[in-house]
């Protein structure tokens, strides 16, 4: 039965079969997950004493409320709207659309990487107002339920825009470059390409921190005090090459808290959310709300935190990880080099015969062909994640702070609303860090092993 049908269209069901299988799994996954959610009414006996109650109920509810939420958008988005849209041709419409805007704009047609710019303009037009709705219920319905959205209407939409502005400015050169080196780069055109976007992601990863992330939030020097003191101490002992100390007004967007350092060469910048510090006066925020009291980490807990954040540079996970970026990049683009004349591929999307579009080509192979391949990648890159996780628990087990870690762990699990209780094969799948039983557990073995 199969041979009887063209290659367009044998493309096009195995496309849909897969991403319809796959969504199914992460149906099916986070439906366990709900059932946790919904039988969990006890606080785990490893919590008893340091976890309220009414905050596990909290944390249940928030949780319940997300998973809801992701399923819905899963139906909606991921299954129902993809599908729709890749039986119809949509991407070949937008192309058409491109084109025809192109010509009315005075732009030649005849050039790709014009059309490509004007496709990529309109495809992100329209992403835009396709999320928005899911945007807004999170940040107004489900984040503001539960305490968590600082953000006015006007806040949001002035982020929407930049958000949308900055990512034209940085994503039209990027594509214009990358059809423009298919074109003339000759048959190793991928070696190319792969150098042209390491330089590209290594500049914006540096350029970030400093010029994009102040577009959005707001920097200040931490103050000078034992924090400040403490923290450069502990850097200077592990020779990090520490530059500046920074607090993120982070709780005009959100209530959650988190810190972080960034930057690949020479000197590195710490960044510590204001939502982590906001009950020891550095926050500009004086009078805090009932649900602010009590939250936030202590000194000796935030250098715990950086103490872990601080392993991953130490243990070389940044590197790690970039070379492994790097190298999926380039497989990426030799796969690419080898599928993109495939003129199925364009049909089954829509297009006409001999229509075959760069940007359209890349887009397809890596979104859909590469698919299954994405997938058992990003489930590597998952476990490989919470390993790293756990080697820099054990790193700041090494420098002490094991006890304050596991403080600071409950506590920003509690001032988040996590949940601590997960289905084994969700959580298996979907989480970049172990769990906070499992994190506590482990630091309870390192610190066995050290008496």
């Amino acid at each position: 039965m199969l041979d009887d049908l063209p290659a367009s269209q044998i493309t096009l069901y195995s496309i849909l079969i897969f991403l319809f299988l796959e969504n199914l799994i992460n149906l099916y996954l986070t439906r366990r997950q709900i059932y946790v959610y919904q039988t969990s009414k006890d606080v785990p006996l490893e919590l008893q004493g340091v976890m309220g109650k009414d905050t596990f109920e909290k944390a249940r509810l928030y949780g319940l409320d997300k998973a809801n939420f992701e399923v819905f958008k899963l139906l909606v988005c991921d299954i129902a709207i993809s599908s729709i849209e890749l039986y119809s041709g949509f991407i070949a419409m937008v192309w058409a659309r491109a084109t025809v805007l192109t010509a009315k704009l005075g732009m030649n047609i005849d050039s790709e990487i014009q059309v490509s710019i004007m496709f990529l303009v309109l495809i992100n037009i329209i992403g835009t107002f396709k999320d928005m709705p899911f945007k807004i219920y999170s940040t107004f319905v489900l984040e503001d339920k539960h305490g968590f959205n600082k953000q006015t209407p006007g806040f949001f939409v002035k982020d929407q825009i930049k958000s949308f502005l900055l990512g034209q400015i940085l994503s039209v050169p990027i594509v214009s470059a990358i059809v423009y080196i298919v074109q003339i780069g000759g048959d190793y055109f991928f070696i190319w390409l792969w150098a042209f976007m390491g330089v590209v992601s290594l500049v914006l990863i540096t350029v970030y921190p400093v010029y994009i992330a102040p577009l959005f939030d707001k920097f200040r020097p931490l103050e000078e005090g034992k924090l400040k003191t403490s923290i450069e101490n502990l850097a200077a002992s592990l020779k990090f090459p520490l530059g500046k100390l920074f607090v993120v007004e982070g709780s005009k967007r959100s209530a959650h808290s988190n810190a972080y350092f960034t930057g690949l060469f020479g000197a590195k910048r710490i960044v510590l959310f204001d939502t982590l510090l906001i009950n020891k006066g550095l926050s500009d925020d004086t009078d805090l709300t009932d649900d602010e009291k009590g939250k936030g980490c202590e000194d000796q807990e935030v250098l715990a935190v950086l103490a872990h954040e601080l392993g991953h540079w130490k243990l070389g996970h940044i590197r790690k990880n970039i070379i492994i970026m790097q190298v999926q990049m380039f497989l990426l683009f030799i796969a690419f080099s080898q599928l993109f004349k495939y003129s199925p591929l364009y049909q089954a999307v829509g297009f006409p015969e001999n229509v075959q579009p760069i940007l359209i080509g890349f887009l397809v192979i890596a979104m859909y062909i590469l698919a299954p391949y994405n997938t058992l990648i990003s489930f590597g890159m998952t476990v490989l994640s919470r390993r790293f996780e756990y080697q820099a628990d054990e790193f700041a087990n090494g420098l002490g702070y094991s006890e304050d870690l596991g403080k600071a762990l409950v506590k920003l699990n509690i001032d988040n609303l996590g949940f601590p209780v997960y289905d084994w094969m969700y959580s298996t799948w979907n989480h970049s860090h172990p769990t906070l039983l499992q994190r506590l557990e482990r630091l309870k073995t390192l610190q066995r092993k050290d008496r």
